[in-house]
């Protein structure tokens, strides 16, 4: 759609309901006004969304065009070189991060919550300093992932390319651990990555515990024993606690919660029971001490007793499954998820002698509940007034928030490409499915080796546009919001969706709150984020920005009573009567939802209805 500018000529405008006379003949584009203009002969309106006075410059190419973008032959992580090729989509923040290693900085509240549950399992061998640059085939084949699955997608996964991913779990090690063969029980704490929504308990970046143990058949024959006796015997050796579990389910069920067909229901019985023994005795020891920081804040008086209880799952790798929930501030609250480790995984693993149970549990999460924690971003923060309340020698205290500052939002609306859906799942968004076969050398012989602290410097990491093919999915959304603001962005939320009841083009309205946790932020930060946010949703997705009129066009604009909006499809300026539902600005100025759509004051030329 072409842009017009007023370029001479007397003019009025209409600012916070007041009419003014003789302003200036143009506007820039700006924040906090809504401004209605137009020229004397009344031939031309000119529409601005938050305007002031002022010159206006043209809009920039950016925010009207698909600009395609290239990513980079190659990429540096931590100092290690990779290929990239057209499954790119890690951006440079998102590496930027790998340095960081929370779980393993001193005093900080990842490291005592990591400390404190491996503590709860003695003689498990630990692996804190796995590189997390990993093959597809660690990621997801060696753990029996559906080529189809949702979790290979681009919309879910950071590529480097189509055979080397970040890792999203720390289970894209349990094959290799396996292999080694080094103690009966482990224990995993990594960082890993995910493209996610924006929001307090959802980051990009995040940590994971993962634990396992296993026996070995061959062993129990060799001592003339049944492999069921042995676990038993072990299962008497975990503490004993004195907390209600509620566990109405049996040990594995033919069509809910079947067993291996390798596996004797002795033996599954024995190892459950083990499995939970273990989690329960590390969720005690967590939420003990959640409870006592909390009572150390505000005493509790009615003691009531911690509640746990396991619920039948599903996971890909095992198999039966359970989750296990804690009844935490008047919720039940799922702390993690567990199972018996597939045969195939150990097969695969050349231990096909040994069978064993697995878990997984997010280490923000449950410091979250610890510190009493509000922001999930808060774990990456540098500022001395949240790290100087946490340390490893002194007992677990909850977090004493510092001032809130104060919140913006503000609102961006588009039209999708004609051939796009809007999308939460992955459907279409991405390439076919990444492939079976593994990566490079140079990732296979570094994935188990430590990581160096190190920061070296990365080239920008641009993920390819979409084709036309392809279609919208919100993680892109997030992507761009995360990748524009970094951690000044707290949340993003879809806030309506409109579909044109002419031409059948669907629309999206997102809400952006902008919100720094270390200082006030200020309107021309906030603005330039947005512009840049805005500018790339169109430069990436092919999205069309929204402009939107609020008035009645007729010659002098005798009215503004209507809520009017450029057809997507109309070349010829005219406009259509789109909505009923507005927010009123004055009495005789509407503006719609929509209305922020615009935030570099987009000027539409029209041709007035009277």
């Amino acid at each position: 759609m072409r842009i017009a500018f007023v370029t001479a000529g007397t003019c009025r405008q209409w600012s916070r309901g007041l009419l003014f006379a003789e302003r200036k003949p143009l506007l820039r584009p700006g924040y906090g006004r809504w401004a209605v203009r137009w020229n004397s002969s009344g031939t031309a309106i000119h529409v601005s969304a938050l305007a002031e006075d002022g010159l206006v410059t043209p809009m920039p190419d950016a925010l009207t065009k698909h600009i395609p973008e290239t990513s980079p032959n190659e990429v540096q992580v931590s100092g290690r070189r990779y290929r990239t090729d057209e499954w790119m989509n890690t951006p440079s923040s998102i590496l930027a991060a790998v340095p960081r290693r929370l779980h393993l900085q001193p005093d900080h509240p990842l490291t005592i919550t990591r400390k404190l549950i491996e503590s709860r399992f003695p003689g498990y061998h630990t692996h804190n300093h796995l590189f997390p640059v990993v093959t597809t085939g660690q990621n997801f084949d060696s753990l029996g992932f559906p080529l189809d699955h949702v979790g290979r997608s681009r919309t879910d996964t950071y590529y480097l390319n189509k055979e080397t991913v970040l890792r999203t779990h720390t289970s894209a090690h349990q094959a290799d651990i396996f292999r080694q063969n080094e103690s009966e029980g482990y224990l995993i704490s990594a960082d890993v990555y995910r493209r996610d929504a924006v929001d307090r308990s959802h980051y990009p970046v995040f940590h994971q515990m993962e634990g396992a143990r296993t026996w070995s058949r061959a062993q129990a024959e060799k001592e003339g024993r049944k492999l069921a006796e042995v676990i038993w015997e072990d299962v008497e050796r975990i503490p004993k606690h004195d907390i209600a579990i509620e566990d109405p389910n049996p040990a594995f069920h033919p069509e809910r919660n079947p067993l291996q067909a390798s596996h004797s229901p002795d033996e599954v019985e024995a190892i459950a029971a083990h499995l939970k023994r273990s989690l329960e005795d590390m969720v005690v020891a967590v939420f003990r001490a959640a409870k006592s920081a909390a009572d150390a804040e505000t005493p509790n008086t009615d003691n009531e007793p911690l509640r746990v209880r396991w619920v039948e799952a599903y996971f890909p790798f095992t198999s039966p499954s359970w989750e296990l929930e804690v009844f935490w501030q008047g919720d039940w609250l799922e702390v993690l998820g567990s199972g018996i480790v597939s045969q195939p995984i150990l097969n695969n693993a050349s231990v096909p002698e040994r069978v064993g149970w697995a878990f997984g549990i997010g280490l923000e999460r449950i410091a979250m509940l610890l510190y009493s924690i509000p922001d999930i971003r808060l774990f990456w923060s540098k500022d001395p007034r949240f790290l100087s309340q946490f340390s490893e020698n002194q007992p677990i205290r909850r977090f004493v928030p510092f001032s809130k500052y104060p919140a913006c939002f503000k609102d961006v609306s588009f039209w999708l490409r004609s051939s796009s859906n809007a999308a939460g799942g992955a459907a279409g968004i991405h390439p076919p499915a990444s492939p079976t076969a593994s990566a490079s050398t140079t990732v296979a012989n570094t994935a188990m080796t430590e990581d160096t602290a190190s920061a070296t410097p990365i080239p920008p990491a641009v993920p390819a546009p979409l084709s036309p093919s392809q279609s919208f999915h919100e993680n892109d959304v997030m992507e761009i919001a995360r990748e524009v603001c970094g951690d000044l962005v707290e949340d993003v939320r879809l806030t309506d969706e409109f579909v044109h009841p002419k031409t059948g083009r669907r629309s999206l309205c997102y809400r952006i709150n902008y919100r720094s946790l270390e200082r006030t932020l200020t309107n021309d930060e906030t603005n330039e984020m947005h512009d840049r946010l805005c500018a790339l949703l169109v430069q990436r997705l092919g999205v069309e920005l929204r402009l939107v009129y609020s008035g009645t066009l007729k010659k002098g604009l005798t009215a503004v009573n209507g809520i009017y909006e450029r057809s997507g499809e109309s070349s010829s300026g005219s406009w259509d009567k789109a909505y009923s539902t507005t927010t009123t600005v004055h009495s005789s100025l509407r503006l719609m939802p929509y209305a922020d759509a615009a935030p570099l004051a987009v000027w539409a030329r029209c041709v007035h209805a009277g």
